[in-house]
């Protein structure tokens, strides 16, 4: 769970009712894929404006379908979950349009948290699946691969249709000119603290942390894991070691607007992408339905999720569909 308050800039993203909700999203997540239904702000799952629910759902339906356990860590939200967590001691992120987004001891902090967690967490289990809740931070994302040698021309995908790729370039841009301005473009930390957001620091550590060991590691998410790959390099991690892959949904992999596979491939060559497809374009959900047609995408981990879950079990994304719609159901009765 992380915050940066780079949400609040307006149109830039969608991953709750409104920008007064947003920082209810990662706790209500976590919530949701604890108890199956929420207790922060107000009890209700976290959507689109226009109804769309949280990809959480996809993440609960997955475990609980392999049981597999999960751990919640706060890094950086800005409200706190009502259930047990893991402490980080990371503050919520700054809007990096405006300044700084951490302060460099932040970033070492998260790195360092971390790398233990990562280690930690990692001998208990042949595979430590890692994933994100965090509104905004496909920005965040964008202006740190940027900052760290991405080319320009692979933008980061959005949880809204019409991604906004201006914009989010705008942001951006904005937090790298005061980089150049300051000539820390050589040093990752400090692209990281005036470009990124709370969750990059402390996922690249575990992400360093469980590889430097002998099981194996999956980044669950979108484009943000390219900036995660980026700064995890800079930490240790080996991207030749064979140790990792980053698996999104396949709303993500087939998204026009951006390029996963490239980030990727910029970021940290050597490491593979996987997808899933849940095949919610047949979902008898119109809300669910919505995921085949732009909206939402990608979060929670539910991409790495549902591959962990399908490699299990051996089953198929038919089962998995089925599992969803009726977690979507008893989520939108318990509302």
């Amino acid at each position: 769970m992380s915050y940066t308050r780079t949400c609040e800039i307006p149109g830039i993203t969608c991953a709750g009712a409104g920008p007064g909700a947003y920082k209810y999203t990662p706790p209500c997540d976590a919530e949701l894929i604890h108890y199956g239904y929420c207790l922060s702000g107000g009890g209700s799952i976290p959507a689109t404006p226009d109804g769309k629910p949280t990809p959480a759902l996809l993440t609960k339906a997955a475990l609980e379908s392999a049981s597999i356990p999960h751990m919640v860590v706060n890094a950086g939200s800005a409200v706190a979950p009502e259930l047990p967590y893991v402490e980080t001691g990371m503050p919520p992120g700054g809007d990096v349009s405006a300044g700084p987004a951490l302060g460099a001891p932040d970033v070492v902090r998260g790195i360092e948290r971390g790398r233990i967690l990562g280690r930690t967490l990692s001998s208990l289990a042949d595979c430590l699946v890692i994933g994100e809740s965090l509104p905004g931070g496909t920005t965040t994302a964008l202006a740190v691969t940027r900052g760290l040698g991405g080319a320009p021309g692979a933008p980061t995908s959005s949880s809204m249709p019409e991604n906004p790729v201006e914009l989010k370039e705008r942001v951006a841009a904005a937090a790298l000119r005061r980089i150049a301005a300051r000539g820390a473009g050589a040093d990752p930390f400090a692209v990281a603290a005036e470009a990124g957001d709370p969750m990059i620091p402390v996922a690249a550590g575990m992400l360093a942390g469980a590889a430097a060991g002998p099981g194996r590691v999956i980044l669950a998410g979108g484009t943000q894991m390219a900036a995660v790959l980026a700064l995890g390099k800079a930490a240790g991690f080996d991207a030749a070691g064979g140790r990792a892959a980053v698996c999104t949904t396949s709303y993500v992999a087939d998204d026009p607007s951006a390029d996963l596979a490239g980030a990727v491939r910029r970021a940290a060559g050597g490491v593979p992408v996987m997808c899933v497809d849940p095949g919610l374009a047949a979902s008898r959900a119109a809300p669910l339905r919505a995921y085949s047609e732009g909206f939402a995408k990608e979060g929670a981990g539910a991409g790495g999720c549902m591959a962990a879950s399908l490699l299990k079990t051996g089953s198929g994304a038919g089962r998995l569909r089925g599992l969803i719609e009726a977690e979507y159901a008893r989520a939108v009765t318990r509302r």
